[in-house]
């Protein structure tokens, strides 16, 4: 299966193949892009100057598929967590039908929307239920962009639902962040399911500039030193971080508040580790100031550790293989809900 991530500044590519349980990488590739994204093309002209990108990466990759599942941003998904009183699977899918339009922000005629049934307990007498929806003309879209390349699209769905089938753990409960170009999304994670997510509009290019603002530089020098110094306090006498360190810390106040409302408004238990992608997620000694500033254990996610990779693929890819997280769950999502 293909799995194609088309975001802010990049679109990334996956191919994978399944023999039993066994998934092995078949072509992968990354392209920068600068343009209009699929939600915010207002023409054809628009759309047809992504998917002649997609046309290019997909010869120089050699990738055999048609058939893709593609991604949409996380700030342009709805994502809900609902209770239900005890029902069957017929029932739910009855009662999200009628009731759906309560818990999002666009009527629900001009939504495409899904579900997950994540619980159900005896004990409160209650189904949970993930209502996850986006609005119809961005989802129409995507798929145009993607037919416009000649692939034949099977799925839609959100950045973390792919990101969570390929880097959360078959038990327990952690936290996905994922630091992207224009938004760091998380979610948090039971059991391999979504229970709760969140997206801010503060990322890598905010990084960028809170370092261009800081030193005086202009954005290009700005983003050089962000991934050359980081949050080194040796490196360039700390000057970087000490531009960071405003921004980020907003980024760990509303990681800190999602918890806290997962915690007291949900009755969820306290993610036990978080896990870390995107393409901020590679700065210098970023991992060790998360896990200090957050009080808990921070890990960088590898989105090709249930995957078979030969030597050489490895090599090429260890270096990139944080921006490949979402690409690699769509091209898995047979594995998870439909």
């Amino acid at each position: 299966m293909l799995g194609i991530d088309i975001g802010t500044k990049s679109i990334k590519l996956i191919e994978l193949a399944k023999s039993g349980e066994t998934w092995s990488l078949k072509s992968s590739g990354a392209v920068g892009f600068v343009g209009i994204s699929p939600d915010k093309a207002q023409t054809d002209d628009d759309l047809n100057n992504i998917s002649e990108i997609l046309k290019k990466i997909i010869k120089q990759t050699g990738v055999s598929s048609k058939d893709v599942n593609l991604s949409l941003p996380e700030a342009l998904v709805f994502t809900r967590v609902i209770k239900f009183p005890l029902l069957s699977d017929e029932e739910v899918s009855a009662a999200v039908k009628w009731e759906a339009e309560q818990y999002i922000p666009i009527p629900a005629n001009e939504a495409v929307i899904q579900y997950l049934i994540l619980d159900r307990n005896e004990t409160t007498s209650q189904t949970s239920v993930l209502l996850v929806a986006a609005p119809k003309a961005v989802v129409e879209k995507y798929v145009k962009v993607m037919r416009m390349a000649g692939l034949t699209p099977v799925s839609a769905e959100s950045e973390l639902t792919a990101i969570a089938r390929c880097l959360s753990a078959e038990n327990g409960v952690s936290l996905l962040l994922d630091l992207g170009t224009s938004a760091t999304d998380m979610a948090i994670v039971k059991n391999k399911k979504i229970v709760f997510t969140r997206s801010i509009p503060v990322a890598s290019d905010a990084f960028t500039r809170a370092v261009s603002q800081g030193l005086g530089i202009d954005e290009k020098q700005a983003e050089e030193y962000k991934k050359t110094y980081g949050l080194s306090t040796d490196q360039l006498e700390g000057k970087v971080k000490s531009a960071l360190d405003p921004i980020l810390k907003m980024v760990i106040d509303e990681v800190k508040k999602a918890i806290h409302f997962y915690e007291s408004e949900e009755k969820g238990e306290i993610p036990m580790s978080v896990v870390v992608t995107g393409g901020a997620s590679v700065m210098l000694d970023i991992i060790p100031y998360l896990t200090e500033n957050l009080a808990m254990e921070v890990v960088v996610g590898n989105p090709f550790s249930k995957i078979n990779l030969d030597p050489e693929n490895a090599k090429v890819l260890v270096s990139y293989s944080s921006i490949y997280a979402t690409a690699v769950g769509l091209a898995m999502r047979e594995e998870w809900y439909g």
